[in-house]
């Protein structure tokens, strides 16, 4: 389990270019890192176009946001186009920093259980420490929410 002032566990991950792009590269940077379910789902898709419609803000204020989850890099890349998705979305089919970052749980889907990524904001500072972690965040108010605290 993370807390806040843990060091944010290092990862490589491919973004939609498949390109290798590791958390360490943005130290000195604020980063916004949020782990979703899955592209192309309603509130996956609400989330990450409200990022979209706030990036300019968050990159006004030197923030950098990643978005994270278990799809792959061609899916990826549908998301981001469809939606103009400006941002860095990295895929983690192996589960690596979904599973360091502790957002690999048990759910509860329509009467079932199973695991799955628990939708989790953290805000990682300048140092690369966890600054602020959001668990099981809405959708449609997280982008918000960060802004108004950062």
């Amino acid at each position: 389990m993370l807390n806040i002032g843990d060091k944010a566990p290092d990862f490589t991950l491919l973004n939609k270019d498949g390109q290798a792009i590791s958390l360490s590269n943005f130290l000195g940077k604020k980063i916004v890192l949020y782990f979703y379910p899955k592209d192309n789902t309603p509130g996956c898709t609400k989330q990450a176009c409200a990022f979209a419609g706030l990036y300019r803000e968050f990159q006004n204020r030197g923030v950098e946001v990643i978005g994270i989850s278990k799809d792959s890099v061609a899916s990826h890349v549908k998301f981001a186009e469809k939606y103009s998705l400006p941002f860095i979305l990295l895929s983690d089919p192996d589960r690596v920093a979904i599973e360091a970052y502790g957002v690999w749980q048990e759910k509860k889907m329509c009467g079932k259980t199973g695991m799955g990524v628990v939708r989790t904001t953290f805000i990682i500072d300048e140092e690369g420490k966890i600054a602020k972690i959001m668990p099981k965040v809405k959708p449609d108010t997280n982008a918000q929410e960060i802004l108004s605290q950062l």
